[in-house]
């Protein structure tokens, strides 16, 4: 299998969001790729500038960052000509690596909005090399530049950076360094084309947690209703577990529980809210072992919610 290591870059709407095409929020100007095989050797490289068709102008930010004009981009092929020119050029087996989650997302954007039909795997699996990069380096959680890991690396800058085809060559050689095994146990799923039914719905286990994605829903309260997506099991042994403190809503997106398994201790559940594109909503639910300690902050972050959301609502009866 190869790794296909996609970078995007995109335009936005010079009038600001007001004035934005809803369904086409960034349109993409640039298409930059490398093609490493097996053993992370380049094969290949693509890299092709793109003919806006929505957006007549460049935003000023995007100027800022990429500085390519109008008058050159107006000369190149359409997004539909050179989109076909990068999928016919991935091949077939391969893998998708990014750096961040949103290039994958946009791409399938702008081939819906263009009328561009290609069936990618699915579930669609890649590499979020962005997000990789700090768990395996730096032990954290952070979305760190693309510059900040190619210094930290003390990879050789040869190329100026927010050029589609270079951040993807920097990205390939990040990757080469990461081991393959972590980047096995941390592989991403794109949520741009979530489950429609509930045979879909799709389960994923790594060594220190569990992920599901669920169908999509009329309602968060819909969701909320549904067994599958309120069930606790533990990650470890997949054995139904007690909940100690049954979901809270910690915002309108984001719901936690805390559940004990006899063999494996405290178990942390969370769920994502999203919204598709057909504006349904679908879960993004984890679980994962924690510690004793990280079980009693859960606790009180519940006890200090419950608290504000008391006082929140003596305050609204005295105001009326």
């Amino acid at each position: 299998m190869n790794y296909i290591v996609l970078d995007l870059e995109w335009n936005q709407c010079p009038d600001g969001k007001v004035k934005e095409n809803k369904e086409l929020p960034f349109e993409i100007i640039e298409i930059g790729a490398v093609k490493l095989d097996s053993n992370y050797n380049k094969i290949g490289e693509f890299s092709e500038l793109i003919k806006p068709c929505v957006y007549n102008a460049i935003h000023y930010k995007t100027r800022e960052v990429i500085k390519i004009s109008m008058e050159e981009l107006n000369k190149c092929c359409t997004f539909s000509q050179v989109c076909s020119h990068f999928l016919d050029w991935c091949g077939k087996d391969y893998i998708f690596a990014t750096w961040g989650n949103m290039d994958l997302m946009e791409l399938q954007r702008n081939m819906k909005y263009f009328g561009i039909e290609y069936q990618f795997d699915y579930p669609l699996k890649y590499y979020d090399v962005q997000k990789i990069f700090s768990m395996f380096f730096e032990a954290i959680k952070v979305r760190r530049t693309l510059e900040y890991a190619v210094s930290f690396l003390n990879i050789s800058i040869d190329h100026e950076f927010h050029k589609a085809i270079y951040d993807a060559e920097y990205t390939g050689l990040i990757l080469k360094l990461l081991d393959e095994n972590y980047l096995l146990n941390n592989i991403s799923v794109d949520y741009f084309n979530p489950p429609k039914e509930k045979k879909d719905e799709i389960y994923l286990k790594y060594n220190e947690y569990s992920k599901y994605i669920s169908r999509q829903f009329n309602s968060k309260e819909e969701a909320m209703l549904d067994k599958e997506v309120i069930s606790t099991k533990c990650n470890y042994c997949n054995k139904n577990v007690k909940r100690r403190i049954k979901w809270f809503s910690i915002n309108a997106k984001v719901y936690y529980a805390l559940c004990y398994c006899n063999e494996h201790g405290f178990i942390k559940c969370k769920i994502r809210m999203k919204k598709s594109e057909s504006d349904k909503y679908f879960v993004i639910k984890t679980i994962k072992g924690i510690s004793e300690e990280e079980g009693f902050q859960i606790q009180a972050r519940r006890d200090e919610l419950r608290k504000k959301r008391k006082i929140k609502r003596k305050s609204k009866k005295y105001n009326n």
